[in-house]
């Protein structure tokens, strides 16, 4: 078991935790994620490390209530405990010999994004942050980002604060200006990753995106977080999740995320009306 020390929402509909677990900490980098259970009947599923003490031994998750695991997890308040929790999990992210980084999140990839820009600059690299979300009620981690990134850049799509416009726009204005770019590290929405990743193809610059396939037991056995990268089949669960964006197959990923969309609506469903 995990005891939950801190719990605050960030906006409407996104929810931070900071969890007991000194083992997980002590060899957690960036990129790295763990497998979660709520309950003995409860589905694994993954969330990444947002952030991590290991003096104190507790890491962070940030989620968004999208699910029947999520809502399950949001129940849960200051000082319960969390059932399982497995981790570090995955492959952690070399950020060394990076001269100017650029790190771009969209939503509450964000939260995944933010690690390693913090990873990046305690290597001594510039690093130019680009967060995207749909309006001003959804940002979060701003606070964070502003302090850790060199510069900061925040775009909504509605134009309610900020810039308004899509995270690819500030993309492409800070290559054009900047030649010493040699990293882009893209987490949020795969379309959004597909967009950032055509971005900097014809620039030829390393382009990194984190994939979010369905995952059950994260340890690469069942197979289900399979993704095409260049002509081969990579698990993202041990594989990565980290993978080189102009090699990914995004249309496929995007099938097979929406494979069990039924299945997934139905138990959210399900899972509100315990609520009532």
């Amino acid at each position: 078991m995990a005891k939950i020390i801190k719990k605050e929402m960030l906006n409407t509909n996104v929810v931070s935790m900071t969890i007991e677990a000194p083992r997980i900490t002590a060899k957690a980098q960036a990129g790295h994620f763990v497998m979660l259970r709520i309950d003995p009947h409860g589905e694994r599923f993954p969330l990444t490390i947002a952030d991590t003490d290991p003096f104190l031994g507790t890491l962070r998750i940030i989620f968004q209530v999208v699910g029947g695991s999520t809502i399950k997890l949001n129940r849960l308040r200051q000082n319960d405990d969390i059932l399982d929790i497995v981790g570090p999990l995955g492959m952690s992210l070399a950020h060394e010999h990076v001269s100017h980084a650029i790190v771009i999140g969209g939503g509450v990839g964000c939260a995944i994004a933010y690690p390693h820009a913090k990873a990046l600059k305690q290597q001594g690299a510039k690093v130019s942050f680009v967060a995207g979300f749909r309006n001003r009620e959804l940002f979060i981690l701003r606070d964070e980002i502003e302090q850790i990134a060199d510069e900061a850049y925040f775009t909504t799509d509605d134009g309610s604060s900020d810039r308004k416009g899509f995270v690819t726009d500030v993309l492409k204005e800070l290559i054009e200006k900047q030649n010493d770019v040699d990293l882009v590290i893209a987490i949020g929405p795969v379309a959004m990753m597909k967009a950032v990743a055509n971005t900097t193809r014809d620039k030829n610059i390393h382009t990194v995106v984190s994939l979010n396939p369905i995952m059950i037991d994260g340890t690469g056995m069942c197979g289900g977080c399979r993704v095409r990268v260049g002509n081969e089949y990579k698990f993202a669960c041990v594989d990565g999740p980290e993978f080189d964006g102009h090699l990914v197959d995004f249309d496929e990923l995007m099938l097979r995320n929406s494979a069990y969309a039924q299945q997934e609506k139905h138990i959210c469903q399900l899972t509100k009306e315990e609520e009532q």
